[in-house]
């Protein structure tokens, strides 16, 4: 057979069910036993049994012996860790070269369930600076980066939107505009809207099968970063964000 280059597209049943439960066990945050996983996947229960026990194996799924009843394993965890290196090591030149060229903070950030929170960063190197913190979370609704993954499937928590400043968007109608032109453009910025004197711009790393992996944003006082320079910025960063996207 030729090669093409291309993934093959014939999938094996024995795998797509091993992810179907992985998938469930995952919604459900919580253990779930052999007879909640069949009636939520509709494989058969002799069958769940067998996965199950091969990813017990594998360090996927553990079992509760207390309970008999099964959960995600610390073994995707590790996996979840290696990609997250990978993403960095990709990263890392580019947020190197946007920090150096723009002159202010750069950063790369990851989808968390509500919320992005910063992977890595390059600090800027003038007196005056945006200060980043690995770990840090970035505020759907109030920042760019947390804009970008809004617009790429992210979810808001219910109830009342905190306003921090009075830019802050608070009102959801005009937050969907605010995210729809940001699926749109395939960038975005706050505006003084989590703190005052800071604005930020973001873009999308994408992988090849459409999911956000990451956020790649700048950073920056607004009495310099201002609307202008984010526009001049913009450019760049787009162009990084692809670059990225280009080699997952």
């Amino acid at each position: 057979m030729a090669r093409t280059g291309l993934p093959a597209t014939r999938q094996v049943a024995a795998v797509q069910r091993a992810i179907a439960i992985i998938d469930e066990l995952a919604k459900a945050r919580t253990e779930l036993g052999t007879n909640e996983i069949a009636r939520r996947t509709g494989i058969n229960v002799s069958t769940i049994s067998r996965i199950l026990a091969t990813l017990t194996a594998g360090g996927l799924v553990d079992h509760v012996p207390a309970t008999g009843r099964y959960q995600l394993g610390v073994g995707l965890v590790r996996l979840a860790n290696s990609v997250a290196l990978d993403i960095r090591s990709l990263a890392r030149p580019h947020i190197e070269e946007l920090g150096t060229r723009i002159g202010e903070t750069a950063t790369l950030s990851v989808p968390g369930e509500h919320e992005a929170f910063t992977l890595d960063f390059v600090q800027s190197r003038l007196t005056v600076r945006s200060v980043a913190e690995v770990g840090r979370t970035s505020v759907a609704h109030a920042t760019s980066v947390g804009k970008v993954f809004l617009a790429h499937g992210g979810t808001l928590p219910g109830g009342k939107l905190k306003a921090f400043t009075e830019r802050t968007i608070v009102d959801r109608a005009v937050l969907e505009v605010e995210i729809t032109k940001t699926r749109e453009s395939g960038w975005a910025q706050a505006i003084g809207e989590r703190e005052e004197d800071l604005n930020a711009v973001a873009a999308p790393i994408i992988d090849r099968s459409g999911k956000l992996v990451a956020i790649l944003g700048v950073q920056g006082p607004a009495v310099r970063f201002s609307p202008r320079a984010m526009r001049t910025a913009v450019q760049l960063l787009i162009e990084k964000a692809a670059l990225i996207s280009s080699a997952l």
